[in-house]
């Protein structure tokens, strides 16, 4: 998979992919992360990419030439699935999403900053809208790198065991139950006899009960969702 990000402030995106499952994926070939700064796309004086906004009011706004120079740009070098925009008003990040986009080739990711981008871009660029929660960041780097990671950890052969994924929070619209190691008692607090008991159904039933049961006390919300 190749993604492709653009951003006015490439320094943030320096650690994030260097360590970890990320270096792993990118040291494997199973994931190529691009950072595109977007001054070097711009055909102002001292490399300018934001305005002021028409009709007045506070805030810069990052226009519209820079970035469709980039996004052309890019397109001349790969087709891609989405071009996705990382703003507080799209359509929420979750582990749904993360499994369809993890299926995908190849991946454009647009940081907002400021009071977010030339609205022109959105109408005829984007292909999808995320955000990652219901508050605002100082731009779209943070989120881009939590996308990259959340989607780049389910690719086949990142995991050292590709089935962990299977059984992580959110899959089957359900949280991750209870998980222990040894040693078997600290402190008089002892490990669930069902695990220790080698019984792999019967472990099996037991995670799903305390799957649900977590489930119901923290997200009962995501309990209805299809």
């Amino acid at each position: 998979m190749r993604i492709d990000i653009i951003t006015v402030l490439p320094e943030l995106l320096e650690s994030p992919f260097a360590h970890s499952i990320m270096k792993r994926a990118r040291n494997k070939g199973l994931l190529e992360v691009n950072v595109h700064h977007l001054r070097q796309y711009s055909t102002l004086r001292q490399n300018q990419v934001d305005d002021y906004q028409f009709g007045g009011g506070a805030g810069m706004v990052m226009m519209i030439e820079p970035l469709v120079n980039a996004i052309e740009s890019l397109q001349k070098e790969v087709t891609y699935d989405e071009v996705i925009y990382l703003t507080p008003d799209g359509k929420p990040f979750n582990q749904r999403m993360a499994n369809g986009l993890s299926l995908k080739g190849n991946l454009l990711l647009i940081c907002g900053h400021y009071k977010g981008i030339d609205e022109r871009v959105r109408e005829h660029f984007v292909t999808l809208e995320v955000s990652i929660g219901d508050f605002v960041l100082s731009g779209g780097e943070l989120a881009a790198a939590v996308m990259v990671d959340a989607i780049g950890r389910l690719l086949p052969g990142v995991l050292n065991d590709e089935t962990s994924a299977l059984f992580d929070s959110f899959q089957d619209n359900l949280l991750a139950p209870p998980v222990y190691t040894r040693p078997e008692e600290f402190r008089g607090w002892k490990v669930p006899a069902i695990l220790l008991s080698g019984d792999h159904r019967k472990v099996d039933e037991w995670r799903h009960e305390e799957a649900l049961r977590r489930t119901k006390e923290r997200r009962p919300d995501i309990l209805s969702h299809d």
